[in-house]
Parts: structure tokens; sequence; C-alpha cells
């Protein structure tokens, strides 16, 4: 077995396709269940950010996997499997460790060393975890991948340094006005929203915040939070009629705020406002940037301001987190060598369980007149001895098992012992069976009109 990853990211992708390659929750999980049950896959888990879309999976074959991964996450996009094929990344076993760990630390956002991922891979191995894809190799991987992004945070000064997304854009969107905003509205009331609208409130003390969500209960909660005013989008054009600056990040798949719904609720006029939309797929539509007195932050802005910026805050620690994550790779190799093996000793001493059996049952057999006490000296005395010639090579082979030839340590053991083939294969997966529970999957035109 093997990891493989394949996703698709800013990096490879420019936003607007990023935009179509979008999930939500509900059809991550959908996605997961098919993963899951190809026939070359036996664990899976998905990250689905506004950054990238990526499948991490346990896999029996490389090839077979990767074309079976590809086509679904072209049948749930709805993007032809062509056209993401141009865009892919595609890493397999200690490579897929290295790419995730370089996630978990950072190095790989849009914005370097940006914190928030962690609270994403978090919630894709919960996911996983729920629908019981990720099995106990994905979760040992994830969970050494948020160890390893602790690490680079809490050792190096990258996490003094780095910035989210928010405060990179609200950044931009300071460079873009000539004065704080006396009128914010932000729409939306996630995770990022609570981010963006905790980092607006403590950079504008005094400006009048109002929070527009969807569903109401929401929008107070977190309006509370900061000492803001909540409001249903129902009156979002009201607000918007009166901002100077919008930032809006929601969960919706189609757009929030048309241009004719801006250019109606300005009325004509020519006070300037800023608009920042960090929502994949857009809240806002592209083309209310075209209207004037309007300035606009979004992904795709945010991505090419961090590309021409050379020199960023934390860049030196590059070097230092890259080193870590190199050691932490090596590690995890190390670890997944060392676990290949261990059923290979787990069927030897299986093996040797059943002999000792079988020789004390034929022994009791020829000594019915032997007392009880002196039959358990002789059944310890074999069972010692058993286990004395077994511990040298089971020890031996774990040791070895961490070098570049450790997997050939294990088939020698098992050509030594005449272990059946599989057997070692049975013992280590006899207790990551797969669960009962079944995912009802859409068929994919049926996924196609839901993404839609």
């Amino acid at each position: 077995m093997s990891l493989l990853v394949i996703g698709i990211s800013h990096r490879t992708a420019p936003v607007r396709l990023l935009e179509q390659t979008s999930l939500t929750e509900e059809l991550v999980v959908k996605l997961l269940g098919d993963v899951a049950g190809s026939e070359h896959v036996t664990e899976a888990v998905a990250v689905a950010t506004c950054n990238r879309l990526e499948v991490y999976a346990e896999v029996s074959k490389f090839h077979g996997a990767l074309g079976e991964i590809s086509e679904l996450l072209g049948q749930y996009t709805g993007v032809p499997r062509d056209v993401l094929t141009g865009h892919f990344y595609v890493h397999y076993d200690d490579r897929a460790a290295w790419h995730l760990f370089t996630v978990a630390c950072g190095l790989d956002s849009m914005v370097l060393g940006e914190p928030q991922i962690l609270g994403q891979l978090r919630s894709a191995l919960a996911v996983g975890q729920r629908v019981g894809t990720a099995g106990p190799v994905l979760n040992e991987l994830v969970q050494q991948a948020l160890r390893v992004g602790k690490r680079a945070h809490s050792e190096t000064a990258l996490d003094r340094a780095g910035q989210s997304i928010v405060t990179a854009a609200l950044d931009l969107a300071a460079a873009d006005s000539a004065a704080d905003p006396a009128r914010v509205v932000v729409v939306g009331a996630g995770s990022m929203s609570a981010l963006a609208a905790t980092t607006l409130r403590r950079r504008y003390p005094e400006s009048a915040i109002t929070v527009v969500n969807r569903t109401p209960e929401r929008a107070s909660r977190l309006a509370e939070t900061i000492g803001a005013v909540a409001a249903p989008l129902a009156e979002l054009p009201a607000h918007v009629a009166a901002a100077d600056l919008l930032l809006s990040c929601t969960g919706a798949t189609e757009l929030v705020l048309t241009a004719d719904q801006f250019a109606a609720a300005r009325g004509g006029s020519e006070s300037p406002v800023t608009l920042v939309d960090l929502a994949l797929p857009r809240d806002l539509d592209p083309a209310i940037a075209e209207l004037p007195f309007v300035r606009v932050v979004d992904l795709e802005r945010i991505a090419q301001d961090q590309r021409e910026t050379e020199e960023r805050p934390g860049r030196e620690s590059v070097e230092e987190v890259s080193r870590i994550v190199e050691a932490e790779v090596e590690a995890y190799r190390k670890l997944r060598t060392a676990s290949a093996v261990a059923p290979t000793v787990t069927a030897l001493r299986c093996m040797a369980a059943e002999v000792v059996a079988a020789e004390l049952d034929r022994f009791h057999g020829r000594t019915a007149g032997l007392d009880e006490r002196t039959r358990a000296e002789v059944e310890q005395t074999v069972r010692r001895v058993v286990d004395k010639l077994l511990h040298e090579p089971t020890v031996r082979v774990k040791q070895l098992a961490v070098g570049d030839d450790g997997v050939s340590y294990a088939q020698a053991l098992r050509e030594l012992f005449n272990l059946e083939p599989g057997t070692a294969v049975a013992v280590s997966r006899a207790e990551a069976a797969p669960g009962e529970d079944h995912i009802a999957v859409p068929a994919p035109a049926e996924r196609r009109q839901e993404k839609r």
C-alpha cells in the first residue's frame, strides 16, 4: 500500500478555475464515499479550502487509483477531466507526506505562513473520521502533519511574522483608501467571517460594523462578540448603500451581490467604496469592479500581490521550516516502514504460538500421569524457549526496517519461516476493516446538477 495525493491549488490554477472546483461539505462527504469505495483505494481524506482541493489516499496501485480519483474529481466538480489534468499535481509516498507537511506549515498557502490551514486540516480529518474513510494510515499522517505545523509556528519566526488571508486583504484595502472606513459591512458569519470581523474591530475600533447573514441568529452571535449590529440578508442593499468597506465571505454557491444589485443599492453615489471578496466561489459579481468609485480586493489580487512582493515578513524562516519538514518526513518514512514490518512479526509469533499449542497438546496426550505443577513447568519452559528464539530476529527486523532495505528484511523473514504471503497483510488489516455505514452517493449527472 502507498500514499497518493492529487490536487489543484492556487499555485497550479487561476482563481476562476478554483471557483469551479469548490465543493460544499456535503459534496466532499459524497466524494470521499466514492473515492474510498473505488477498487484501488482503501482510505481517503479531502482538503477543500479557498486555495485548494486535494484528495489524500492510501492506495494499492498508483495508476489505477490516480485514474479513479481523477475521474471522480471531474464528476463532482463538473469540470472536464482533461481540463483538470492540466492543473493537477500528484505526489506519491514520501513526496505525498512532504507535500502535506508543507501545506500544514503554511509554506504552500497563498499567504506565506497563514495559520488557518491547521484548522482546515483538522476539519478535513474530522470529516474523514466521521464518514469512515480516514483509517489508521491517514489518521496518523494528518495528525503528524498537524504536529509539524505546530512546530513550524512555535519553533521559528513564521508564526510571529505570518499573515492570514484576512490581514493580507485588509492591508490591500487600506492601501486603496485615503481614510479609515466609518461604516463597515461583513457578509457571512462563518469562521473566516468571524476572523475578519474580529480583525476589523481591532483595526477600526471607532467604525460602525454591521454583520449580515442569511441566518439572523448566527449574525447576532457574531455581532455581539465584536460590539456590532446584526442584519438579515434581505437588508443587504440598504447597508451596501452606506458602506465604506464591505467584506464578504460566505459559503454560497451563487453570487450574493450582482453588479445590478450593487448599482441599484448605491443609487449613483460617488462616495468611494472598497469591496473585499474572500469567498470561493466568489460572493460578489466581478463586473462590480468596472463600476466607478469602486475598489475590489479578491483572492486573485491577493495571490498576485504575494507573487510580486519578494520580501515578506517571515520569508527568512522558510529555510528553517523546510528543514523541520524534511526531518519530519524522514521520521514518518521510518515509522511507516516499521509499521509495514510489524504484521510480519505478528504473523511469525502467531505461527509460533500455533506450533507450541499443537506440540503441548501432543505432549499432554502422551504424559497423562504427570501432575499439574509439572505440566505447567513444562509448558512455561517450552514457551520461554520459543520466545527467546524469536526475540532476536523480531527485534533485529524492526531495527533494520528503518533502513533503505527494511521491506526486504521482512520479506526474508516471511520466506525463512514459510509464512503465507497474505498472512501479514491479513493481520495488519484485521483491525482496520471498513465500517458498515452506507453513504448514499448521487449519480454523476445528479452531482453536476447539485454543483450548479
